[in-house]
């Protein structure tokens, strides 16, 4: 069937409002907790449909109206998080949050006397939608909820949420306790943290040394690893229009299990490393770098969290090894490395990530992120109950998303299915590569189910292949770098000024750990080593081509040979220096 546009409701349907009131719920105040300071960060800065999330619920046959709205209700007097707002503090941060006993919220109906689009994706549409306003902190409840009602009937539950109240693991345990109440059942008291807490517990000598060990484990990573996963010409940009693809496919699921069996491993490390080997391999990288942000959910008190818990563990793997066994022996212990960093204080991570990236000359991208909620309670997917009504290999076009990613990974179940969903930047992965890098995943799991396979035969087994980079980019400081392109954006940032870049070796150190030397011919322009990095610093967001160099050389004239180092040697040097320290 055709999908209809979210904004063009089909004929004869019905628009109402709808308003709930809750009361005798508990009150409560108190300081934010990390995740929420950093949503709360991430929703003033980016633009709403990139920081809102959404979920659709399907409505059990036979349920009225009045059955939806109570349970809704029901489910907002159970998690102080949906009564939940953040006052204006003074200053630009919020610092505090506030819990309501009573209040109320609005729910749209949609009633449609005949819905001849698909209903399902029609759904996906509308919440999809609603993601586009901003919710307002001071006041809204978290989530906009729309019913959509075919002949009075609900059918669907339609939902935008706000990052600074729940994440994707909590939408899910909000629906399935929905159903829950849908059913009749009665819901076990909560056990969880609450929001606040869980606030209690960072602020606690544990929690605060538990934050300073994750500030250092992503200090290491962000000053060795590589700044971008994805750095290659067709890396542009910091936030690219992405399609959603979606993999069902029992092959991938009996892989994995397969392989799980055979090397003794856990399914979920199993797929974690196919998954980072497949993107390293396709990114030119020795290291895959990802963000997991469900990490922090493998404790009791946060499993069933109905808050934004889920801050991102980075994942920093050598794939340096020569087959996949051996690769599943480090994937275990890099992913427990990573988890147990997964929690720390948003606002001095970014600080840190601001000195580490000037001082290294380089800009931290979150290209890829691999998001397994397979084993929470339920997911955003329906799971398939019977392995007969399952496709081999089935492989979904979805709806466009603009990302801040490159690589965007979700993985709803792994058993009896294999069923993710994957958004990719059209720019890296034109044409049928996605679905190439999708059937490529499987083909390895298959692979691997059979026997362990040489790491250097991935291009043969997968059909991936890595990207081919033009002549002169070259590995410098543990990323892969353009002179070219780094000597065009100091041109650039400069004015127009005369600028070359070159790579040499350190004197004692391996020869293959490069540097670049920036020459800067700055005629009448008064210039330091410092005001020249200041600039290029400006140029790298969405630019991984480009790395700071690591020594400035200012002369006056250039050269009649702008394209020879010798020549630029040759010049009287007015001033040279890091541009990180003082001036030498």
């Amino acid at each position: 069937m055709t999908a209809v546009a979210p904004s063009v409701r089909p004929l004869g349907t019905r628009t109402r409002t709808l308003t709930v009131v809750y009361a005798d719920g508990a009150r409560g105040r108190g300081p934010l907790t990390m995740g929420q300071a950093n949503m709360i960060r991430c929703i003033l800065r980016d633009e709403p449909e990139q920081i809102n999330i959404h979920d659709v619920w399907p409505v059990p046959p036979e349920t009225a109206l009045d059955a939806v709205t109570d349970a809704l209700r029901l489910l907002a007097l159970r998690h102080d998080a949906l009564r939940t707002t953040f006052p204006r503090s003074p200053g630009p941060a919020h610092r505090e949050q506030r819990v309501a006993a009573e209040g109320s919220f609005e729910i749209t109906v949609l009633d449609h006397t005949d819905l001849s689009v698909e209903p399902a994706r029609y759904a996906e549409q509308v919440a999809q939608a609603a993601r586009s306003e901003r919710f307002r902190l001071d006041r809204d409840f978290p989530l906009r909820i729309t019913v959509l009602l075919v002949g009075g009937a609900p059918r669907f539950v339609a939902l935008a949420a706000s990052h600074a109240a729940t994440d994707g693991s909590a939408l899910a345990v909000l629906r399935e306790e929905w159903l829950a109440l849908l059913a009749g059942e009665s819901l076990p008291p909560v056990t969880a943290f609450t929001p606040l807490d869980l606030a209690a517990e960072e602020a606690a000598p544990a929690g605060r040394r538990k934050s300073a060990a994750s500030l250092k484990y992503w200090e290491r990573v962000l000053r060795t690893g590589p700044q971008a996963m994805f750095a290659e010409p067709g890396a542009v940009g910091s936030e690219n229009v992405q399609r959603r693809l979606t993999l069902r496919s029992l092959r991938g699921g009996r892989a994995l299990a397969r392989t799980a069996e055979r090397t003794g491993a856990l399914p979920s490390t199993v797929l974690l490393s196919a998954w980072c080997v497949l993107v390293a391999h396709r990114a030119g990288q020795t290291s895959c770098v990802a963000a997991v942000p469900t990490s922090n959910r493998f404790t009791t008190r946060l499993a069933r969290s109905v808050a934004p818990v889920s801050q991102d563990a980075l994942l920093f793997l050598d794939v340096q090894v020569p087959s996949f066994d051996a690769l599943l022996r480090k994937a275990w212990g890099a992913g427990l490395n990573a988890y147990r960093h997964s929690q720390f204080d948003a606002v001095a991570l970014w600080e840190m990530i601001g000195s580490v990236t000037s001082e290294r000359g380089s800009h931290f991208a979150r290209d890829v992120v691999f998001n397994d909620i397979s084993s929470l309670p339920t997911t955003f997917a329906p799971v398939v109950a019977r392995e007969t009504e399952a496709p081999d290999l089935e492989l979904e076009l979805g709806p466009e998303q603009v990302l801040p990613t490159r690589l965007l990974s979700f993985v709803h179940t792994t058993t009896p299915l294999l069923h993710l969903s994957l958004w990719t930047d059209a720019q890296l992965f034109p044409g049928t590569a996605a679905e190439g890098f999708l059937t490529g995943l499987v083909k390895l799991l298959e692979a691997s189910a059979e026997a362990d396979i040489p790491l250097d035969t991935l291009t043969e087994v997968t059909g991936v292949r890595p990207p081919t980079r033009p002549a002169g980019w070259q590995q410098v400081d543990g990323c892969w770098v353009s002179p070219a392109d780094v000597a065009d954006g100091l041109a650039a940032a400069l004015g127009g000024l005369p600028v070359h870049v070159t790579t040499g070796s350190v004197d004692g150190q391996d020869p293959d750990s490069r540097t670049l030397t920036a020459f800067i011919a700055s005629g009448d322009v008064s210039l330091t080593p410092g005001r020249v990095h200041a600039a290029l610093m400006e140029t790298l967001s969405g630019n991984p081509g480009r790395l700071a160099p690591h020594r400035y050389v200012i002369v006056q004239d250039p050269p009649a040979r702008t394209d020879l180092t010798s020549a630029w040697l040759s010049r009287n040097i007015l001033m040279e220096g890091t541009g990180r320290d003082r001036t030498m």
